[in-house]
């Protein structure tokens, strides 16, 4: 629907509509993430059979990501995109009306499979929309979007749990419900782009590009690299060892941990937008050199915090960093598949989910073999390795007038 009125200045009117569905999704996510080990534990398992069912939605997420790639080669973003909402959507649905521990462990699966289907095709749908010199922009305005709904989400689920186990499952189905409602109306006579020089890989993108031919370029095995610290740092470490360190490492009270991840997730969205425009305007390598660096900087500043100040500076530079590297790696994705690849995407998004997974077991074993320091070490450890990739990668964006 080209005559959809765009609110995001020159970008195209589907960043809006893929950012209205970002939103929705994380804002569910967010409502139902308090209640399910809460829900696990009516069932009268064990912690560790509570925290299965998280678990087995990030582990059914990583193992079906390549799937849903060469989904979106064969039948497209969309069907994949709507198919993965409703799949999740579903799920949850009936993980609500779970009368058994198995049965809801089941459906978290399931709900995994579609969240990747889902994560891969709408951002595979961004890159392919937006023109080269929109990527940046479009980035960060699709990532805001997300954030926005995840900041909302907990607001509304903590509540909603205190008054019901099963409530959050249902909201949650509603909200998927109208984000794929939105997708479905407003993406459905969209107009792809169907050829593009790309311009790290140097060929005309008439067809999806292969993973192999993306694995070839320098820049693409950067931005891989720095999603993968990005999921360690910002979507592991950040959640599962912060809450630790304040109160064990720091011997300050919980509600310090919220106040850092506020402020994380403030300096973050403040920091997407203008990121996303200068990744347009001056180059996608110096900005993801930058964000590794603020990320590199963050695990050294909680290695050395011994109170609240340091931590709190770690943590803004937490939220820059992963800010810059959204909106870098994501443009030099767009520019080495030429907008199309859904096999890359894949391998792009499962980076972030394989960090998140593994980030928190390493962390929390250094943690308690050694010190937080020695695991807030370890995790800049891994930020610098990230960093050096940048230093061996080309400048993808091609000069062009700027559609500004």
């Amino acid at each position: 629907m080209r005559a959809l009125r765009n609110p995001f200045g020159s970008l195209p009117p589907e960043v809006a509509v893929l950012s209205a569905v970002g939103f929705s999704v994380a804002l569910g996510f967010g409502i139902v993430a308090p209640a399910i080990p809460l829900f696990a534990k009516a069932f009268d398992v064990s912690n560790f059979a509570a925290g299965a069912v998280i678990s087995v939605f990030a582990l059914m997420r990583f193992a079906s990501a390549p799937v849903a790639g060469r989904l979106v080669n064969r039948v497209g973003e969309r069907v994949v995109l709507a198919t993965g909402i409703g799949i999740v959507g579903v799920s949850s649905l009936l993980a609500g009306l779970s009368g058994s521990y198995a049965q809801l462990l089941v459906l978290r699966g399931i709900g995994g499979c579609g969240s990747a289907m889902f994560t891969v095709s709408s951002f595979a749908l961004l890159l392919r929309v937006a023109a080269p010199d929109q990527r940046g922009r479009a980035a960060g305005t699709y990532q805001t979007g997300f954030l926005l709904g995840a900041i909302a989400g907990p607001a509304f689920g903590g509540p909603l749990t205190a008054w019901s186990l099963r409530a959050p499952f249902f909201v949650y189905a509603i909200t998927l419900l109208v984000a794929g409602s939105v997708a479905t109306v407003f993406l459905a006579r969209t107009a792809l782009r169907q050829d593009e020089v790309a311009g790290a890989v140097g060929t005309i993108a008439h067809t999806p590009t292969p993973l192999g031919t993306a694995l070839r370029s320098s820049a693409y095995r950067a931005a891989v690299a720095n999603n993968f610290a990005v999921g360690w740092a910002i979507f592991g470490v950040r959640s599962s060892l912060i809450p630790l360190f304040v109160v064990e490492g720091l011997r300050l009270g919980p509600s310090w941990t919220g106040a850092g991840l506020v402020l994380s997730a403030v300096v973050q969205a403040l920091v997407l937008i203008p990121a996303g425009r200068l990744v347009d305007e001056r180059g996608r390598r110096p900005f993801m050199r930058a964000g590794a660096a603020f990320s590199l900087a963050a695990g050294v500043t909680m290695a050395l915090a011994g109170g609240a100040p340091l931590f709190l500076v770690g943590m803004a530079l937490y939220g820059a960093g992963s800010a810059l590297l959204a909106v870098s790696c994501a443009a030099v994705v767009g520019d080495v598949i030429g907008g199309r690849g859904g096999s890359p995407v894949a391998a792009f998004q499962m980076a972030s989910d394989a960090g998140a997974f593994t980030g928190p077991l390493v962390a929390g074993l250094l943690a308690d073999a050694a010190s937080f320091e020695v695991a807030f070490l370890a995790t800049a450890t891994v930020a610098g390795l990230a960093f050096a990739a940048t230093f061996g990668m080309p400048e993808t964006q091609r000069p062009q007038r700027a559609s500004l």
